[in-house]
């Protein structure tokens, strides 16, 4: 059974952040200019919780540290970096500390790194590596930006299908440069196409006479080289994959995805919905304030317009607002509740899109559960605030107004919410990007007309 934070006190929520006395005794270090310390400091930390480390403290911190560092900075730290905050550390790091850093990379990672550098910067860096994983890297670099074939690793380990296990176990052994990570041997045919692949577990608990072709799973997936990272990193997710295989136009083998690749786009993916649905771009906690404001503001904008559009349909009621002052009370409390209803719908139908979970077999369904939803939530909210509506202000026909255009708001937003990124998607629009604006613009407009319009109608 797993045991509880309070059996055990020492399972906390904040079990893998950096130590604060941790990180100021690595600033102490850095201000005082102590290389040794610095090292010391640093030796325990993963590569991961470096680049956490540099993304959590200043810009002026940052360069001090990676300054006083120089050549012993560990490549890992640089692929562990988001792509913004890269960007910066390599405007600033000299040449010949680059050149050191990238020369311990998998070739995936220094293809990741090496599209961030200006055309200089990338000849010094393809000077510095080896000549296998030069070449490795300036093919991979022919693939289109966000494909598997930018993604993969050219290193693998491979075998024929006539190999037996022992010849495949000495084949790695008497091998100097076998990757750093990997799972399974590919199995390939004569002409390099993979027809199976051999689990390292399955090797080792295997006799070394048994043929790779008895133990290599025959059902397995292969990636074409053009494929979108995405669909990769779905497919991964989809099917449980630790590894595929990277194929041509042809299906001969070119390289290999692992898990950890990924899993990293299945991330960002993800990440980028979220913001998307925020109205923000690629922007993190280490931009400066120039380049977070140009890049909120065109979505503030849009958001502008639509609230004008909202103050037009309340324009047209302004002597009803008048008559009825309370109505202006009111009204935000409607316009809030299908906001956030429409929000929760849009979130769920915009993730489902993303994931390939929503679609045109099952897309009725979800737009009938998402009405009920909004039509059962609307009814109960509509109770709740018409008896508050009608004991704040003494008016049970106020009370009833209020009900009804929170039943209509509330139903309204979960059919918005679930036809509106539907309907962008079909359009080639990204519905996370621009369902959010048109969601809230239904609900606000739906919203303030069912309320007012009802008032005018029941209440003068």
């Amino acid at each position: 059974m797993t045991e509880s934070k309070l059996e055990n006190p020492e399972i906390s929520d904040d079990a893998y952040l950096l130590n604060a006395a941790h990180v100021a005794d690595i600033l102490d270090a850095v201000q005082n200019g102590q290389l040794s310390p610095l090292e010391a400091l640093l030796e325990p930390l993963h590569p991961a919780d470096i680049a956490d480390l540099l993304e959590q403290i200043s810009a002026g911190e940052r360069e001090a540290l990676l300054t006083l560092l120089g050549d012993r900075l560990d490549g890992d730290v640089l692929s562990e970096l988001s792509d913004s905050l890269r960007e910066e550390v390599l405007d600033f790091l000299p040449n010949d500390v680059l050149t050191i850093a990238v020369r311990e990379l998998e070739t995936d990672d220094v293809v990741d790194l090496i599209e961030d550098l200006e055309e200089a910067q990338q000849g010094l860096v393809l000077g510095a590596l080896e000549d296998a994983d030069r070449v490795a890297v300036e093919q991979a670099l022919l693939y289109p930006e966000e494909t598997a074939g930018r993604l993969m690793q050219r290193k693998l380990v491979m075998a024929p299908t006539h190999w037996t296990v022992g010849q495949t176990i000495d084949y790695m052994r008497d091998q100097d440069d076998l990757p750093e990570q990997f799972y399974d041997v590919i199995v390939v045919d004569p002409r390099l196409r993979p027809v199976g692949k051999a689990p390292l577990g399955r090797i080792m608990a295997s006799r070394r006479d048994t043929a790779l072709s008895e133990i290599m799973e025959d059902d397995f997936r292969t990636i074409p080289a053009l494929q979108s990272e995405e669909d990769v990193a779905y497919a991964f997710n989809q099917y449980h994959m630790v590894s595929a295989p990277v194929v041509d136009a042809n299906d001969r083998l070119v390289g290999v995805i692992t898990i950890d690749d990924a899993m990293v786009v299945l991330d960002e993916s993800a990440e980028e919905d979220i913001k998307r649905l925020a109205g923000l771009g690629d922007e993190s906690l280490t931009d400066r304030v120039i380049s977070t404001t140009r890049r909120r503001f065109p979505w503030l904008a849009v958001n502008l317009v639509t609230s004008i559009l909202a103050s037009l349909v309340i324009a047209q009621f302004s002597s009803t607002i008048e008559a009825i002052v309370a109505l202006a009370v009111l009204m935000p409390i409607v316009a809030s509740m299908g906001g956030n209803a429409g929000t929760q719908s849009l979130t769920v139908a915009v993730r489902a899109i993303a994931t390939k979970d929503l679609t045109g077999s099952n897309v009725w369904r979800v737009i009938r559960r998402e009405t009920l939803v909004g039509l059962a939530n609307g009814i109960l909210f509509a109770i709740l605030i018409g008896v508050i509506g009608t004991f704040w202000f003494g008016d049970a026909w106020l009370g009833v107004v209020l009900a009804m255009a929170m039943i209509l708001n509330l139903l309204v937003a979960g059919v918005a919410g679930v036809l509106i990124p539907i309907w962008l998607e079909k359009l080639g629009i990204d519905p996370a990007l621009a369902s959010g604006a048109f969601v809230t613009t239904v609900t606000d407009v739906v919203g303030f007309f069912a309320f007012l319009g009802l008032a005018a109608l029941l209440l003068l």
